[in-house]
């Protein structure tokens, strides 16, 4: 394998297991309605999806002015409690330890909001860390149209033929083969059950983020 120069990330389900402040998001507009709160292991599956999919899952079908209205209470709470259980997943510290040590450029590409993501990149503690934080909201295209992937790239300064995109979501991967990156299938992610072989080509296969490290180590022959 090609060593790689960039490796882009998206976030919620590839670096931050974010489900448990999402659902919690989620439960608070539940409650809001009298409703009981849903457990965080049914509802993970819609955390890539924004607050409209996890509000589409988890809340009775509605009208689109009440829709609007839970839509805005889920990201006011959302806004004030986005690191509160979330956490990096095991094993990601370990390989921006190892981006850093061999020069490897590394960024985010995701389609939460400028407004909620940079309060997390700083309670991670990875704002000065990082090279490049593209959201839904910084272009007027987002995933899983090319153009954050390849603004990011231009950020970072590296091709697309020698950057990694990483996701856990069938858009990433799109987005990735789009713009012309390769790509990497995260199945320890939120969106795994949409990621079926024919729709990732050839994606590298990631169960863990230690897999991540071997696949982006120069002498790596690791096997989709």
């Amino acid at each position: 394998m090609k060593p790689f120069k960039a490796v882009l990330f998206d976030l919620d389900g590839t670096l931050l297991d974010s489900a448990p402040d999402l659902v919690a998001s989620l439960n608070w507009v539940r409650q809001s309605e009298q409703l009981a709160p849903l457990p965080v292991e049914e509802m993970s599956q819609y955390a890539s999806k924004g607050a409209l999919g996890l509000l589409n899952a988890g809340m009775p079908a509605t009208d689109a002015d009440t829709l609007e209205s839970w839509r805005l209470l889920f990201l006011e709470h959302y806004a004030k409690n986005s690191y509160r259980e979330s956490r990096l997943y095991d094993g990601i510290p370990e390989l921006l330890e190892y981006l850093a040590e061999s020069g490897i450029s590394w960024g985010i590409v995701t389609n939460k909001i400028e407004s909620l993501t940079f309060p997390i990149i700083k309670a991670a503690d990875l704002d000065g860390i990082i090279g490049c934080v593209v959201c839904g909201d910084t272009l007027a295209e987002s995933k899983p149209h090319p153009a954050p992937v390849q603004f990011a790239c231009q950020k970072l300064g590296v091709n697309p033929r020698d950057t990694l995109f990483v996701g856990d979501d069938i858009r990433d991967i799109q987005a990735g083969h789009a713009a012309g990156t390769s790509t990497a299938a995260v199945y320890y992610g939120y969106g795994s059950a949409e990621l079926a072989d024919e729709s990732i080509g050839a994606s590298l296969h990631i169960h863990h983020p230690g897999e991540l490290l071997e696949a982006v180590k120069p002498e790596s022959d690791f096997l989709t």
